[in-house]
């Protein structure tokens, strides 16, 4: 319940669902699923009534506002993954799990480096586990954008420096130094090759591994809005899973 008045919807998931895979080079990329909730509207609806509830994390990679869903309340989508996705991820049980409203709406002049890339959900992960992330959209135009994956184009060690250099240099200098122009990444560049994209769909959930170098597809900015009921409007999910035995 936020501010004692407004409650949480049930997160009801499809129980029967329709899977996809997005493959590139022979290898799954993406999962879809169309459908995904029961009740789609009540979540567009709830994101609307808590809209002061969100806040900006300022250093995430992610370009607007969030609002954590209490793990109560976000466990029937751990159950979900669990029951239909984990094999998919070799994933043998869920160690960690969390997930939350979000919301794209920051303009591409206020963005900072480190938001000019796509990015991976962990860095690093412990010896035996394995990690997947989650998109739920929940708005109604296919323009404000879906997800897309990238591979990096340099080797490990010379991408980490200049993820660490996005987080470090002034937004100029960094420019300078990698090349790498200000705004949303919808396209390859001379640092990272895009192998898919997922387009939006209302109510289509997406999932993906965790190490994967992901961007929303934001090619049209001038869409993005401060409202949930027209904004791109997101319930994203994250997962550290203990691997399976090979």
């Amino acid at each position: 319940m936020l501010s004692g008045m407004i409650r949480w919807p049930e997160l009801r998931l499809a129980p029967r669902p329709e899977l996809r895979v997005l493959a590139f080079e022979g290898r799954p990329l993406c999962h879809v699923i169309d459908n995904a909730l029961l009740n789609p509207m009540a979540w567009r609806e709830f994101a609307v009534a808590s809209r002061a509830a969100f806040e900006d994390a300022p250093h995430n990679a992610f370009p607007g506002p969030e609002l954590r869903l209490p793990d109560a309340v976000s466990a029937p989508l751990a159950r979900f993954f669990d029951e239909h996705l984990r094999r998919s991820f070799d994933a043998r049980r869920i160690e960690r799990f969390y997930a939350r409203l979000s919301m794209v709406n920051r303009a591409p002049e206020a963005l900072q480096p480190w938001q000019w890339q796509p990015h991976i959900d962990q860095l690093t992960t412990a010896p035996g586990q394995v990690v997947a992330a989650s998109v739920l959209y929940l708005f109604d135009d296919p323009a404000l954008g879906g997800t897309s994956f990238y591979r990096p184009r340099r080797d490990a060690e010379a991408t980490l420096a200049m993820i660490e250099d996005s987080s470090v240099l002034p937004a100029s200098a960094f420019a300078a130094k990698h090349g790498v122009a200000p705004g949303y990444l919808t396209a390859s560049n001379h640092w990272y090759e895009k192998i898919g994209s997922v387009p939006a769909a209302f109510n289509r959930l997406i999932v993906y591994s965790g190490t994967l170098f992901h961007s929303g597809e934001i090619a049209r900015p001038d869409l993005l809005a401060d409202d949930p009921a027209t904004g791109r409007l997101t319930l994203n999910g994250f997962f550290t899973c203990r691997r399976r035995a090979q």
